[in-house]
């Protein structure tokens, strides 16, 4: 597993979430006695006015004839947001498209008739089954306690038997499975953590007990629901190499007593294959739907809501991959995108529980992008795009409980003041490899999001400047910049680098494969490069979002490309109104030719099912008449029921498709005979799902003899000069052979042969500038002064890069030679590796040669003069340039990149379950000589290193104080640790020679006292 930290500011990260133990104080029940009240804060207002909005759909739900609403797909727990409507905020039954009286009636009815179908309460409709009936067991008894006083005796005892018979049925199961879940499993306590993250599963186990707890307190049963909701919840974020190393209680309980390996060790989630946002934000969702009963309860917190061991680890990888709309990007698995309904409560806990102002600024985002989302059709809902059916009155009951977390803060703590959100992105800036398993190398810089993903069946290289959430495709099957997501990974090399330790945040990964090689850098101003040998036809491949969502920044009804021939505005596709059923409609004009016949003929069809059409329309100008319709119609092959004769019938309910037999034929065809030689320019061809991809439009006099007449993709935009920007958010800088073409909403930027291709891509509108000159079969490019080089060859190469000169030169590590035509480095990679360069100095004046030894030393020689050298920090010096060289040193900047493993590393135990007296160990290994790292009483910290490798030095330096025993140990695995002598006694700087193999690093202090010395870094070579 890679070892490469990602290093965000987790002080930063921890002062912005408030994880303190939480008092509970909202009121126990509330009486539907219309409330006047406003609502607590501007975002818990917008959730409840499209609560309003949304019960025009949950009405849909409401079942007339049986006077309740709908059980299929859980659809009646639409009731929590309509009991929060009934009980909270003005009423507006314009919005609601209802009146008040007839939602209460029709909620009670509804909670009457579900608390006694409930298996647990005696009834057989639904109920018990962990998964996932107990979710909206959850919901549903929450909307019961809002509306408590207006219920039966009947029903109150029904929704008691509920909660205190789910939890008696919970805990009879112990660890183990649930026979009414089928294959659902969380694996007992062992959990699982590739492909499928067992979190979730965990998650429902403990969320199943979390109503008796509150409700049913007094139950003599209680204190074992107690023990095992505890237990199901530390291990839901499993870890044994951060677990065992903390000793810390939470809820009476050591974190070291965890069994589950829930999480990969850099701390991702997967779920249904591969990394999955949505799914790693489970542990905030299910700790929200928890958390509210207690709150509405009036019963303290579980210390495990509030200090979830490593629960920071897993939101700085959330943060990490942040969009601008408070939904992280999903470059794999992306069937819940843009699931905004889904989306709220995991940030709404932890803003107004926790009192994450990050989390708060991202809830503040999504909740301005939630009427507008609610506004594009199909209108009212709010989960969309992705996801199941149960996720609508999922998101309805989530959105209730958010709003019910802002009135409790608001009550009890007041408002939580959201971070900025150039704030937010700062302090979310990192890189991070993920590690091989999971597949994903990924960097938050200020301007962009980037990230290199080498999972199988999601293999590309994305991009998404701006962190803006609609404007490229990202997920799934979309490929960017690679040809296909399908490409079978042979090799994968990644490099690292991190502010702490090299200077500046970036990475350079390369992918090869049986036809090639591939390489993508991602660097601190939110640029990226690629650079391919030419891995198919058709390379370079972007997908954008083009629709029109008013309010949604982009989204305004159509993207305007910008090149060097000029600009082309393409309205989105949802301007125009398809039929139903017709998934593409394509027009194409020519000049005026004289046919009787005009046919499709294909060249690529439909991977799955070949071609389909319901109509084809011809015309001799924009206004003229359908001169095939009544035609006679003929084609290639036609499927039972599917004749050719139904695309000339004026009819979108029919269609014409090949017969299965000829799905993967090419070159099926489909023919029109207009009765006579007729004059026509134009035609529209109206697809099924079954699109051609590419096709030939034909004309023919006599029904033998064809010409072409147009071409499918006909691009919008063709360009040969080199750039092309999209609505201004971002520029790509294309060095090929071929044209970049734009057709509809996909970018191809090596439109043509498979051929060698470098882009750059900008945040922004930028066009071409010089371009450095590397030998040897390198690639190069130049981008915001970082020099990108690639060897994308076979054999490790040494050769030169020529940077071009403009102003002052930039001076990268290694020798440069400098002349008229610019500065020549000499560069050494590996076959099938890459490595960006940072301008380490930069020299206004002349010089012969410079020798970079690193961020702080530098050796100028050439005849005698006098320049101006600045270092990387800013700090600039005068220097007398003399041919003998001249050395120079900045001793106040840092030598990057430094030599220490331990820099910008993970360290156990961290924030929020440290144990007494112990600082977060974060800060001896954050390079920072003003912060530090209390042991406590016989603390005991672990580094890990991100894999095993030779250790030779550990160097410990210690701040005043007296100076406290030191053991060391390591391990490979973080379980079993091996003792590393350490002789002598501790010192300022302790130096110990170490001889030994690993990845986790702990320094012991078993006899430290209060007022003994902090530990100020922890160094390892």
């Amino acid at each position: 597993m890679s070892g490469q930290s990602f290093h965000v500011r987790r002080r930063a990260v921890l002062q912005a979430a408030g994880v303190l133990a939480v008092a509970a104080g909202l009121p126990r029940a509330a009486a539907a006695a219309e409330s006047t009240s406003a609502a607590p804060d501007p975002v818990a207002e917008t959730y409840h006015r499209v609560l309003l909005r949304h019960t025009r759909w949950a009405e849909q739900q409401f079942d007339s004839a049986l006077g309740y609403y709908r059980r299929t797909d859980f659809s009646f727990a639409v009731v929590l947001g309509n009991a929060l409507l009934l009980t909270r905020g003005r009423y507006d039954a314009s919005l609601a498209g209802v009146d008040r009286e007839t939602l209460r009636a029709h909620t009670l009815a509804t909670i009457r008739h579900f608390a006694a179908s409930n298996v647990v309460a005696g009834g057989s409709e639904w109920g018990q089954t962990l998964f996932f009936d107990t979710t909206f067991q959850s919901y549903f008894v929450l909307a019961a306690r809002l509306l408590w006083t207006e219920l039966d005796d009947a029903t109150r005892a029904d929704v008691d038997r509920i909660v205190r018979g789910q939890a008696a049925y919970t805990a009879s199961l112990g660890t183990g499975n649930d026979p009414r879940s089928g294959s659902w499993t969380p694996n007992g306590l062992t959990g699982g953590y590739q492909g499928d993250t067992k979190l979730e599963e965990m998650g429902v186990y403990a969320q199943s007990l979390a109503p008796a707890l509150a409700w049913a307190a007094d139950d003599p049963d209680a204190p074992r629901w107690r023990e095992l909701f505890g237990r199901w919840s530390r291990n839901e974020t499993g870890l044994p190499a951060s677990d065992l190393a903390t000793p810390t209680l939470v809820d009476g309980v050591p974190v070291s007593d965890n069994t589950a390996t829930n999480l990969y060790d850099t701390f991702i989630v997967e779920n249904h294959g591969s990394f999955g946002p949505h799914y790693q934000e489970e542990l905030w969702r299910t700790s929200g739907r928890n958390a509210i009963h207690f709150l509405l309860a009036g019963r303290p917190l579980p210390e495990v809501l509030t200090r979830q061991p490593n629960g920071e680890a897993l939101w700085r990888t959330i943060l990490l991959t942040m969009s601008d709309a408070g939904e992280p990007l999903m470059p794999m698995v992306d069937d819940r995108e843009h699931l905004y309904g889904r989306d709220v409560l995991p940030l709404a806990f932890r803003s107004q529980v926790l009192g994450d102002a990050l989390a708060a600024r991202a809830e503040a985002e999504l909740a301005a992008r939630l009427e507008p989302y609610q506004d594009y059709a199909p209108a009212t809902r709010i989960t969309k795009f992705s996801g199941e059916p149960k996720y609508e009155p999922e998101a309805r009951a989530e959105l209730a409980i958010s709003y019910l977390l802002h009135e409790w803060r608001a009550t009890q703590r007041g408002a939580v003041t959201a971070v900025s959100r150039e704030r937010l992105f700062a302090d979310s800036a990192g890189v991070r490899d993920f590690g091989a398993g999971p597949g994903l190398v990924a960097q938050q810089s200020a301007a962009a999001w980037a990230g290199a993903v080498s999972k199988p069946g999601f293999t590309k290289f994305a991009w998404q400047p701006g962190h803006d959430d609609w404007l490229f495709a990202l997920g799934g099957g979309t490929p960017m910049f690679l040809p296909s997501t399908g490409l079978a990974v042979t090799r994968r090399t990644t490099q690292v680098y991190r502010g702490v330790r090299d200077g500046f945040d970036g990475s350079v990964t390369v992918l090869s494969f049986a036809t090639g090689r591939a390489g993508f850098a991602t660097l601190p101003t939110g640029s990226v490069v690629y650079a391919s040998t030419g891995l198919g036809d058709g390379e370079g491949c972007v997908s954008v979002h083009n629709l029109t969502m008013p309010g949604v920044p982009g989204l305004d009804g159509d993207r305007t490309y910008t090149f060097a021939e000029g600009t082309v505005s393409i309205p989105a596709a949802d301007a125009r109104s398809l039929p139903p059923g017709v998934s593409r409609v394509d027009d194409l004009t020519f000049p005026v030719t004289a046919v009787r016949y005009v046919r499709m003929l294909g060249v690529t069809p439909h991977p799955v099912y070949g071609y389909s059409l319901f109509e084809v329309e011809v015309r001799n100008g924009a206004d003229g008449p359908d001169l095939a319709l009544g035609g006679t119609a003929t084609a290639s092959s036609a499927d039972t029921g599917r004749a050719a004769s139904y695309t000339v019938d004026g009819s979108y309910s029919t269609r014409w498709a090949v017969s299965r037999a000829d799905r993967s034929r090419a070159d099926s065809w489909l023919s029109v005979d207009l009765g006579s030689v007729k004059g026509v320019d134009r035609v529209r061809l109206f697809w099924e799902t079954a699109a051609g991809s590419r096709y030939v439009v034909q004309g023919s006099v006599d029904g033998s003899s064809w010409r072409d007449l147009a071409s499918y993709p006909d691009p919008d935009v063709r360009s040969i000069g080199g750039w092309l920007a999209v609505d201004d958010r971002a520029s790509f800088v294309v060095r090929g052979p071929n044209p970049l073409t734009v057709q509809g909403d996909r970018i191809v930027l090596s439109d043509g042969p498979a051929a060698p291709v470098l882009v750059e891509g900008h945040v922004g509108r930028v066009r071409p500038g010089p371009a450095p000159v590397a030998s040897g079969g390198l690639r190069a490019s130049l981008v915001d002064g970082y020099l990108v080089v690639f060897n994308l060859g076979d054999t490790t190469t040494t050769a030169t890069v020529t940077v071009p000169l403009s102003g002052e030169i930039p001076l990268y590590e290694g020798t440069q030679r400098i002349g008229s035509d610019g500065s020549v480095l000499t560069v050494t990679l590996e076959a099938g590796t890459g490595r960006v360069f940072a301008p380490r100095f930069h020299l206004d004046g002349r010089v012969s040669s410079a020798t970079v030894y690193n961020g702080q030393s530098v050796e100028l020689s050439g005849p005698r003069s006098l320049v101006q050298l600045t270092a990387g920090t800013g700090r600039a010096r005068p220097v007398a340039v003399s041919p003998r060289g001249t050395s120079v040193v900045f001793p106040e900047v840092p030598a990057y990149p430094l030599d220490d493993l331990a820099l910008g590393c993970d360290t156990f135990p961290a924030p929020p379950v440290l144990p007494p007296g112990m600082t977060d160990p974060a800060a001896a290994v954050d390079g920072d000589a003003r912060t530090s790292w209390t042991p406590g009483p016989g603390g005991r910290m672990v580094v890990d290193l991100g894999r095993s490798r030779p250790l030779r030095e550990v160097v410990l330096t210690w701040a005043g104080g007296r100076l406290p025993a030191v053991a060391l140990a390591v391990s490979d695995d973080g379980r079993t640790y091996t003792p590393v002598p350490v002789p002598g006694r501790t010192t300022r700087r302790t130096v110990v020679a170490v001889r030994a193999t690993g990845r986790y690093l702990a320094v012991s202090t078993p006899d430290w006292r209060h007022g003994d010395a902090p530990l100020t870094s922890v160094s390892v070579r």
